[in-house]
Formats: C-alpha cells, structure tokens, sequence
C-alpha cells in the first residue's frame, strides 16, 4: 500500500471519528434542552393550577 493511500485512510478514519463524536455532543444537547424544557412547561403548569386553586 502506498504511503498517500494510508494517508487517505487515515483522515477518512479520523473525520469519520470526529463527525460520530459531534452527533454524540450534539444529541447529548438535545436530551439536556429537552429535559430542561418538560421541566418549565411542569412548573408553568403547577404554578397555573396553584393560581387558579387559590381563586
């Protein structure tokens, strides 16, 4: 194998190492936005039939 062949198979190797870690990190974010969201939309709705329970 020559030596400009490995080098194509190593940055194919590694762009495709990089790219699985950027989706890991990016949907790491999404599950984390997500959560973070459920819960505020929870608290508006506790806080709303708090409100409403109180008139």
């Amino acid at each position: 194998m020559k030596i400009s062949q490995r080098l194509i198979i190593a940055l194919l190797m590694l762009s495709f190492a990089g790219l699985a870690s950027g989706c890991s990190d990016t949907w790491q974010g999404v599950k984390e936005d997500t959560s973070k969201n459920v819960n505020k939309a929870g608290d508006v709705v506790i806080k709303a039939g708090e409100k409403i329970k109180s008139e």
